[in-house]
């Protein structure tokens, strides 16, 4: 289950992936952020956002999905939108963590002056389209700048701490972006009835500038990024949902 926050247990478990990342850090309006740049050509004025997990950018499974997207053909910005706080795999198991004080520390006034100043840079730059990948914490911050319409194209994988049914209400009245939410089978952050909601809202063509969602039998929250890669079935989620979210981008950004 889910506690007051929106978050379950599994948005703090984490299983580390092996790989070492090759991306490098940058300060971007005053933002240390994590960037993987395509090799040869990429349009200029196009920029993938990846809004992390709880584990944010010093974990390599979140760099190397970075990496990924980049190798698919989009400069990647994972901002440190958990300045400098962000949990620790090696702390998992620490009994005195406080989550609710963490999370009090996290919310969307923590977040949001770090993506405006992002995103500001960004342009001044010459970047004009937007997409983002919100990974459980990051999905939020996604919807965020879907809302403001400073988003041109949202992924969303096992998102947490959604509004539901207002958020999604919300984004199909005043987002223009393309949405594509990858979702599992045991997730207390978005269950199968919401991801019904999500369908009822979006799908069949109501929401004109595109929708879709994936979905990934024997998977758990989290299985995008932090999932034990030894399970047949976390594996197929992982990579199949990075599929449908390179896509995505393909198709809209």
């Amino acid at each position: 289950m889910t506690d007051a926050s929106g978050f379950c247990d599994n948005c703090f478990k984490v299983c580390k992936h092996e790989g070492e990342s090759t991306g490098t850090y940058e300060t971007i309006g005053g933002v240390k952020c994590y960037v993987a740049t395509p090799q040869g050509d990429y349009p200029k004025d196009k920029v993938v956002l990846f809004l992390t997990d709880v584990f944010g950018i010093e974990l390599v499974n979140n760099r190397l999905l970075v990496d990924g997207f980049a190798e698919n053909g989009f400069r990647t910005i994972a901002p440190d939108i958990l300045n400098g706080d962000a949990r620790s795999p090696e702390t998992m198991g620490d009994a005195s963590f406080d989550r609710a004080k963490w999370v009090a520390a996290h919310g969307p006034d923590s977040w949001t002056p770090v993506l405006d100043a992002v995103v500001a840079a960004l342009k001044a730059q010459g970047v004009a389209r937007f997409g983002t990948t919100g990974y459980c914490f990051g999905a939020p911050p996604a919807f965020y700048l879907a809302f403001k319409n400073e988003a041109h194209v949202t992924v969303l994988a096992h998102p947490s701490r959604l509004d539901c049914p207002a958020d999604l209400e919300k984004y199909r009245d005043v987002s223009k972006a393309p949405l594509l939410i990858n979702t599992c089978e045991v997730d207390p952050a978005f269950p199968l009835d919401r991801q019904a909601i999500a369908d009822e809202i979006f799908g069949n063509g109501k929401f004109a500038p595109g929708y879709e969602r994936t979905y990934w039998e024997g998977c758990t929250h989290g299985f995008a990024v932090k999932g034990d890669l030894s399970n047949p079935k976390i594996k197929a989620g992982k990579e199949g949902a990075f599929k449908a979210s390179v896509d995505f981008f393909k198709k809209y950004l």
